[in-house]
């Protein structure tokens, strides 16, 4: 059987519990995924790459075990593509939060498929409990969830408790 590669694009600037879904949604399709972080010279990102590679290598082992072992971390600049190609991926792994990511994502998928037709682009939905709060939340329940489920994983982030939990009455409106 042909070993199925796949390739995992993003800044991972930060990584956060979201990729993490996504990367074990990933391992279920591919037998060997290349989490790859794309430098772009016109931004400037917060964690510089060697920090970014750590991160994810850590938060791998920490979350994904044994799983960890089938990730590798590289880094490209240009096409997606052009980095599929390099390390033999046939899979390009997508996440998605909402509908506004699928319109974008459907547009570089075509966009992909025209350039490189070898390669198939596979959206994963992120898990509700990781994807990023709706709009139409209010203040005071965005900032009750965010303090109560921190998107970052558990390996790099501090340990913090909020001050006060949600409203004992249970509105959130």
């Amino acid at each position: 059987m042909t070993e199925r590669i796949a390739i995992y694009a993003g800044s991972f600037d930060p990584l956060t519990n979201g990729h993490l879904d996504v990367l074990k949604g990933a391992l279920t399709i591919s037998d060997k995924i290349f989490v790859a972080i794309g430098i772009q010279a016109s931004k400037t990102p917060v964690f510089s790459l060697e920090q970014r590679v750590a991160l994810i290598e850590q938060a791998a082992r920490d979350e994904l075990g044994e799983d960890a072992a089938k990730l590798e971390v590289i880094s490209f600049q240009g096409l997606l593509i052009d980095a599929a190609r390099k390390y033999g991926a046939k899979i390009m792994i997508r996440g998605l939060r909402d509908g506004t990511d699928l319109d974008y994502e459907m547009q570089m998928a075509g966009m992909n498929e025209t350039m490189a037709p070898e390669l198939q682009t596979v959206f994963l939905p992120a898990s509700p409990s990781v994807r990023r709060l709706p709009p139409h939340w209010s203040a005071r329940s965005r900032r009750w969830a965010v303090t109560s489920a921190p998107s970052s994983p558990r390996s790099s982030r501090k340990r913090w408790r909020p001050s006060s939990g949600p409203d004992p009455s249970g509105d959130f409106s």
